[in-house]
């Protein structure tokens, strides 16, 4: 059995990872980075960027929020049922990230906010080629990478940690499997978990979130984020934390993103009994209508509109815009719909009439009645008596044909799993540190209560990027107070 020997070691390769490990190897340290699938950057290579506070871009266009409002809108969108030393820490790094990023050469382009009324916290990633946009932050994971190496941290791919190895109660170093399926020993004084969290495992999905994937999750799955590395912490010790699934709101299978945005527009949206549950313009926060739609019977919802709509689209464009995904028009709609369904989508539904688009969805045909015909009401006076949308937003359904998409519930992917302090130290069921075990990311974050806190964008990078540093000096201080 072949044995490797560092001062830290960190378990994959994504945004966390790659973040600890050039911390660590900064400050001098050894490390061994250890990924266990064959490229680097994991669930980040599909981002768009990190949350930055007091950035110099936001400084050059005198953006806020600053830390201290950053960590009072935090407080307040969570009603406080979050460790407030983490989140207190987590915002005073943030203050630096981005610069600090940008110094590792990880270029931005001017920050963003994802809906109105959001902060301007959002740093979206200036990718290799084109315009940024969903996997941009690939090219800042192959940037983290490069330095990561060149500041001397070995990576080693195709290589899944087994085991978290201790010595009474300290962390000892790791087993591993090599590309050949031989056992490989690594000892360190350090340990840091960065695994991306559970979201590839349905059955971990549905035992510790409730969420049954394929019938009432749509979520993104990204090969390798089993859980492993949660599995491994609470194996040597950790204590777990409240695990959730980060809510956003999805038709389930492939969809042209072109085409979704057509149905993504604030028009009526109902569920099973054809009743409406929420204000459609609220639409844009993806985790407000995910939280909406799982309250639903069967997680269920529908987006409708009819031809007048359609061809407003079309013609006029889009009410609202996304950040994502920023088309303006549904352009060749008909054209990229009928391809869906040539190739068997089932999420999207035609009709001739509101009887037939019950009878095709599965919605109560007396109830979609009752609420068409009272929403209708509202869009001829320009009032929304129930959930005061809009009038600009409010469009009548009334002429054929009629359109309906599915969504169900859907997730980036999920949060929490080992508990951490603000020091990013994993704790065990007595909450006492477990000695040079880290953890940081998706592994660790719990810190959204019981939504995701959309309302400063690009939490979850930022927090897997700060961690991610904050595990790797950390590591490095307690190495060498072992000398």
């Amino acid at each position: 059995m072949n044995t490797l020997e560092a001062d830290v070691i960190v378990i994959a390769g994504g945004a966390a990872g790659l973040s600890g490990a050039i911390a660590a190897a900064k400050s001098g340290a050894k490390v061994i980075l250890f990924e266990k699938g064959s490229t680097t950057g994991g669930t980040g290579n599909m981002g768009m960027g990190p949350l930055g506070i007091e950035s110099r871009l936001q400084r050059m266009k005198q953006m806020g929020p600053t830390k201290d409002e950053a960590f009072k809108i935090f407080m307040d969108y969570t009603h406080w049922r979050v460790d407030a030393q983490l989140v207190r820490a987590y915002i005073d790094k943030a203050a630096t990230t981005i610069d600090w990023l940008e110094k590792l050469g990880v270029e931005f382009v001017e920050p963003a906010t994802y809906f109105p009324g959001g902060n301007f916290t959002w740093h979206l990633v200036k990718p290799a080629a084109g315009q940024p946009g969903p996997m941009a932050a690939g090219a800042m994971m192959k940037t983290l990478t490069d330095r990561a190496k060149e500041m001397g941290a070995r990576i080693l791919l195709q290589t899944p940690i087994k085991k978290i190895l201790k010595d009474m109660d300290r962390i000892v170093g790791v087993m591993a499997e090599d590309k050949s399926g031989e056992s490989l020993q690594a000892n360190a004084r350090a340990v840091i978990i960065a695994t991306g969290g559970f979201g590839n495992n349905p059955e971990m999905i549905k035992k510790f979130t409730g969420y049954d994937w394929g019938k009432d999750l749509a979520s993104f799955r990204i090969p390798g984020v089993d859980g492993d590395g949660i599995r491994m912490a609470w194996e040597a010790g950790a204590a777990p934390t409240e695990m959730s699934m980060e809510l956003i709101y999805m038709m389930p299978g492939e969809f042209d993103p072109a085409l979704g945005e057509t149905f993504r527009q604030p028009h009526l949206m109902v569920n099973l009994l054809g009743e409406r549950f929420m204000n459609e313009e609220i639409m844009p926060n993806t985790t407000f209508t995910g939280n909406a739609i799982a309250r639903q019977k069967n997680r269920t919802a529908f987006l409708i509109f009819d031809k007048t709509i359609k061809e407003s689209m079309e013609t006029v464009g889009f009410d609202q815009v996304s950040v994502v995904f920023p088309f303006t028009k549904a352009d060749n709609f008909d054209t990229l719909l009928q391809g869906h369904l040539d190739k068997g989508f089932k999420e999207v539904f035609i009709a001739d009439s509101l009887e037939e688009l019950a009878a095709k969805t599965g919605i109560d045909p007396d109830g979609l009645k009752r609420t068409v015909e009272q929403y209708n009401g509202f869009c001829e006076k320009g009032h929304d008596d129930i959930f005061n949308k809009r009038y600009d937003l409010l469009r009548p359904i009334k002429t054929p044909k009629f359109y309906a998409g599915r969504f169900l519930p859907g997730a980036y992917g999920s949060l929490g799993g080992i508990k951490i302090n603000h020091r990013t130290e994993v704790l065990n069921k007595d909450w006492k540190k477990i000695p040079g075990l880290y953890a940081a990311g998706t592994d660790a974050c719990s810190i959204y209560g019981d939504s995701y806190v959309f309302v400063l964008p690009g939490n979850t990078m930022g927090f897997a990027i700060n961690t991610g540093r904050m595990a790797g000096e950390n590591a490095v201080k307690y190495v060498r107070s072992l000398s």
